[in-house]
């Protein structure tokens, strides 16, 4: 996802040469989704979403950050807790709602309450797998090569080896996921989103032989977020050792927020210092794990990628750079309704092949899914950034549009 805290309200081109701006646009940030792509501005998102049948559901919703109504939100250190939780709650909320589409062309559909159990079982994933068990096996692996563990040398191996194990876990488990085919093609959908916000920021009209030209990783990347909260997470935790192990355990516990805080105004600080030595050296990381995070894209899926981000400027109130590509889409269906027709959809097949088979004549009378019911607005969420995002309120559906091309910039 290219969301991390440090490009908010960057600067990108709105108009010109590419490189040059007539005045700033907001840093359009975004993450990848089950078979699609949303893309956030400042005020709003755009969703984009390959069908079971190969279309295309496009939709708006407004963001509600508490961000933008509460000025102690907003004061340092705060403000990276906020984006965090908005982020993570956007982020869950419309993976689930792209699994939903996925799940519907083989009729199934997602109640509510999934929603909130991934997130809570993705919380507890990433404490434990990332910030618990390092520590344990650190403790067990120092004992058992020295004894008891008091608060001397022995204290400081532990949290040497804590540091080492986060490290390997974090691009183990990355590694790991990658190798599974739908993940695999998230990661895709991943390199697809960059490539699309490099164009952008290059004011280069939105199409597929345009976003070709640019790379999949993305310096303002969630991934990076993550690799500073892991730097930033050795040092804190430093603050622990020699400690009870309970001790350890609930310090660790307590200070995730403050580690996330931090490594959002590290973010925020380094990012228009990136390109000097120390801050290029601290922020390489997040580039090469990128080389896992993001794989090169099919054009079906930069198609979707195009679609999220005309959605999302949209939404926003501006247009893509003169000459952009502009897909044709149909509005998000209600999932439920969705499953029920597919469903519908596959028994009628499956009595027609039946009969076919027994030399019987059977004729269907299914009407074809895509849709006649459009998504309810939702209640209202919580979202997140280009690491981060924000609290949202309904959406939007857009009505059918016919593709075509932008003509103004």
């Amino acid at each position: 996802m290219t969301q991390s805290p440090a490009g908010q309200g960057t600067a990108a081109p709105l108009s010109g040469d590419p490189g040059t701006s007539d005045k700033p646009r907001f840093a359009y940030g975004g993450q990848a989704l089950m078979e699609g792509v949303y893309m956030r501005g400042k005020d709003a998102i755009g969703v984009a979403v390959r069908g079971p049948d190969g279309q295309i559901f496009a939709g708006q919703e407004k963001l509600n950050s508490v961000m933008h109504r509460n000025r102690f939100a907003r004061a340092p250190l705060f403000r990276g807790v906020v984006v965090l939780y908005e982020t993570l709650v956007i982020g869950t909320k419309w993976l689930m709602r792209s699994g939903s589409l996925a799940a519907a062309g083989e009729g199934v559909a997602f109640g509510g309450k999934a929603i909130a159990l991934t997130m809570l079982f993705t919380i507890g994933l990433a404490v434990g797998l990332f910030v618990l068990m390092p520590l344990l096996v650190a403790q067990g692996g120092v004992t058992l090569l020295f004894g008891e563990v008091d608060s001397g040398f022995e204290s400081f191996l532990v949290h040497i080896f804590e540091g080492l194990v986060r490290i390997v876990v974090f691009i183990g488990y990355l590694a790991l996921v990658s190798r599974s085919a739908e993940i695999g093609r998230v990661f895709q959908y991943h390199g697809a989103e960059h490539m699309t916000i490099h164009t952008l920021e290059s004011n280069l009209p939105l199409q597929v032989e345009n976003v070709r030209k640019f790379p999949t990783a993305h310096p303002r990347c969630g991934t990076e977020f993550l690799v500073i909260f892991i730097i930033v997470s050795i040092l804190l935790f430093s603050l622990l050792a020699g400690v009870d192990l309970w001790v350890a355990i609930l310090g660790r516990i307590l200070l995730v927020p403050v580690i996330a805080a931090v490594a959002y105004e590290v973010l925020k600080f380094g990012a228009a210092r990136r390109e000097t030595g120390f801050w290029r050296l601290l922020f390489l990381p997040g580039i090469w794990v990128q080389k896992i995070t993001t794989k090169q894209p099919d054009d079906d899926m930069i198609e979707i990628a195009i679609c999220a981000m005309q959605e999302g400027l949209a939404a926003n109130g501006e247009t893509a750079p003169e000459g952009s590509w502009d897909p044709p889409r149909e509005p998000i269906p209600d999932v439920g309704e969705l499953a029920k027709e597919m469903e519908a959809r596959i028994e009628a097949e499956e009595a027609t092949e039946k009969a076919a088979a027994e030399g019987e004549s059977v004729t269907t009378d299914v009407d074809d899914p895509v849709h006649e019911a459009t998504l309810d607005e939702p209640e209202t969420a919580a979202d997140v950034d280009s690491t981060p995002a924000e609290t949202t309120e309904g959406a939007d559906a857009p009505a059918s549009r016919p593709g075509g091309v932008t003509e103004g910039a």
